[in-house]
């Protein structure tokens, strides 16, 4: 169990902090209507991913008996998440286009979230499947990835949304880039885990 609250940890401070649509919504929601504001559009991912979790199981769940095709699924993962990592490591900062309007935040945020890619490829290649050996063991394990996941997903950007609402140079600063430098290590070594796992299936490691 602590393996996938680890897992869902990791993967969810780094969604959380990477730069993206949905931090820049957050961030600039909270500057110009403050950190209510900011609050809603972080719990979108909440709303939004329920869908796409519940097909991408479904999918798997077909595919249980197909060896290579779920090897091929977590090399897929694997890349994905290896992007992830050098997008970690080349961040420099958020950049921030504050233009006025009606604060729509939570429509905002659910818009930003469902037409972004990153949450069907992260859980058809990567989170589902986690999700799938984690009911292997138990549903605790299943509870942990998930639970960790949404909770240091929604979680860190809100605490950016409090902090950059204090100090907007933080989101350009070293403390920012180094955390996302760490994170971006985490991801390449939890890429290699997939890269293992997805080989091994395709039988080509035992």
């Amino acid at each position: 169990m602590l393996h996938y609250l680890a897992i869902g940890s990791v993967l969810g401070l780094s969604a959380g902090f990477a730069p993206g649509p949905l931090l820049t919504l957050v961030i600039s929601e909270t500057l110009r209507h403050g950190m209510r504001s900011g609050v809603k559009v972080a719990l979108a991912p909440i709303l939004t991913d329920l869908p796409i979790i519940t097909i991408t199981l479904f999918i798997l769940a077909r595919l249980s008996g197909f060896h290579e095709i779920l090897g091929g699924i977590s090399l897929l993962g694997g890349v994905f998440i290896l992007f992830l990592g050098f997008e970690c490591l080349r961040t420099k900062g958020v950049k921030l286009d504050l233009e006025e309007g009606r604060p729509q935040s939570l429509k905002r945020g659910i818009i930003a979230n469902a037409l972004s890619p990153h949450p069907y490829l992260f859980w058809f290649s990567v989170g589902a499947p986690a999700v799938t050996r984690a009911a292997d063991r138990s549903v605790f394990a299943v509870l942990a990835f998930i639970v960790s996941f949404y909770a240091c997903l929604v979680g860190s950007k809100i605490v950016l949304a409090v902090v950059t609402g204090k100090s907007r140079s933080f989101l350009t600063g070293g403390k920012y880039i180094n955390t996302m430098r760490v994170l971006g290590l985490l991801l390449l070594l939890l890429a290699v885990m997939l890269f293992r796992d997805g080989l091994r299936l395709l039988g080509f490691l035992w």
